[in-house]
């Protein structure tokens, strides 16, 4: 699939999301992109502003199998990955898969479970597969955990281990809608919820030749080069006690491809990768605790890494 056709599908997505999340188009455009990266992605924000809507607005318009997994205290690994039952009439183990088996998958409130069963979510994001019984069983392609998590409710949760975090590829906060695009939401649900009416715009195929065809878009060794001083300098922050890992690095490349793409590219800009940046690699960042104390976070630090590190120039396209 060529750039050009790639973005005109894509926009049709767009089209057809935003009919559900109305005045978020930078959000929206962010979670394709994450999509078409072979990523997953994390939105960590207050409730009500339509972290659950986006990810059932996605899967519609996509025509993808969607699963939603409401993650509870008393959730177990084998409620998602799935489990071996013996059936009696055949006198043989078989496989009843979980929900975490479709192509996109919402983790609800997934703060709210204990570390192991958030354990279960590991392999099947990284690896694409579960093992049940010491049998690997591949996961739908595409495949895309949205997870969500409400950011001021601390009571009953557990928070996300380095190794989960790591996993996702970007990190959002969708915000409160301004004044205009609230009342278009209202008159917008006045006898109907507009994600319901959201009907596929693109088929399987045509989303896998896009994900094929973002890999191939160009970056040049200046770009990459970037992106290694970017993540390079999170290492050596003084406010830091962990940077961003290798991985960080991989999702920042190929996001920023999908970004290039969406706007119609087949090479990647600065502006991609300083775009992407806060929300690809925020996440990865562990402020020490006497810096947090003094306000210091995470968005702070990719902000001065950002305006510490030189921008290259004269690309090759």
């Amino acid at each position: 699939m060529e750039i050009p056709e790639l973005s005109q599908k894509a926009q049709r997505i767009l089209d057809a999301v935003e009919t559900a999340i109305v005045g978020k188009q930078e959000v929206v455009e962010l979670a394709l992109a994450v999509l078409l990266s072979n990523g997953h992605l994390l939105i960590e924000d207050i409730p009500g502003v339509g972290k659950t809507t986006l990810a059932k607005a996605l899967a519609n318009a996509l025509g993808l199998s969607f699963k939603r997994i409401q993650f509870t205290p008393d959730l177990l690994p084998s409620d998602i990955t799935g489990s071996s039952i013996y059936n009696q009439k055949t006198g043989d183990f078989e496989i009843r898969p979980g929900p975490i088996f479709a192509n996109i998958v919402l983790a609800d409130e997934i703060n709210r479970t204990t570390p192991k069963t958030q354990a279960a979510l590991l392999e099947c994001m990284e690896e694409r597969q579960v093992t049940i019984d010491g049998l690997a069983h591949a996961l739908p392609n595409p495949f895309f955990v949205i997870a969500t998590q409400n950011n001021i409710e601390l009571s009953g949760t557990y928070p996300l281990p380095e190794a989960q975090l790591d996993r996702f590829a970007a990190r959002i906060t969708i915000g409160y809608p301004d004044r205009d695009a609230e009342k278009r939401i209202l008159n917008s649900q006045l006898h109907m919820r507009p994600v319901d009416s959201i009907a596929p715009v693109v088929e399987l195929s045509e989303i896998q030749a896009m994900q094929a065809a973002v890999r191939n878009v160009h970056v040049d060794e200046s770009i990459q080069g970037y992106i290694l001083d970017l993540v390079g300098a999170t290492r050596h922050l003084p406010a830091l006690a962990l940077g961003v890992s290798p991985r960080g690095s991989l999702h920042l490349l190929y996001a920023s491809q999908a970004h290039a793409a969406l706007q119609g590219r087949n090479f990647v800009k600065p502006d991609d990768v300083k775009t992407l940046a806060p929300a690809i690699l925020g996440h990865r960042m562990i402020v020490r605790p006497e810096q947090r104390i003094r306000g210091v976070t995470s968005a702070v630090c990719v902000q001065e890494t950002l305006e510490r590190t030189p921008v290259p120039v004269g690309l090759k396209v």
